[in-house]
């Protein structure tokens, strides 16, 4: 799956590409080099790509902030809805093309995503809440526009 990925990513003209075999080696690698962007497969050893985000949006994380693909075989709904609490910025689901792929990443580079942060949440503004002083905490949104912040 990472060759496929960075081809793709060559294809589009990205021009440092940093993998990792495992979450573990992810964190680590992200301090050497300084991503834009990451793209995490769901299923990885040591660390899975959920326990890896849970890590990076931590506010005293550097890279809370940024923004994130996760990659995926399993799509059954309670998947995706782990996801969206997650605080990724997209979903990708497996087998990829390489236009789903570009089609994620200018989504993110076009169209940026306030940050969220609630009691239970803390991750980009969903589509639906964009632009709107909605409350959200993971789960579902709320009309008290008082216990959500926008960052």
């Amino acid at each position: 799956m990472r060759t496929i990925l960075r081809t793709m990513l060559q294809s589009f003209g990205a021009r440092k590409i940093v993998e990792a075999e495992d979450g573990a080696s992810g964190l680590e690698a992200m301090d050497r080099a300084n991503p834009d962007i990451l793209i995490l497969d769901w299923v990885m050893p040591i660390l899975d790509g959920a326990d890896m985000v849970r890590m990076i949006r931590t506010q005293n994380n550097p890279y809370a902030y940024i923004p994130i693909i996760m990659v995926t075989a399993h799509t059954e709904r309670s998947r995706i809805i782990e996801a969206r609490k997650l605080g990724i910025h997209e979903l990708l689901c497996k087998p990829i093309s390489a236009k789903s792929l570009y089609q994620r990443i200018a989504s993110i580079i076009l169209q940026p995503r306030d940050f969220v942060k609630t009691a239970g949440y803390f991750g980009p503004a969903p589509r639906e809440v964009r632009g709107h002083k909605k409350n959200w905490d993971g789960n579902s949104m709320i009309g008290e526009a008082n216990s959500a912040t926008m960052v």
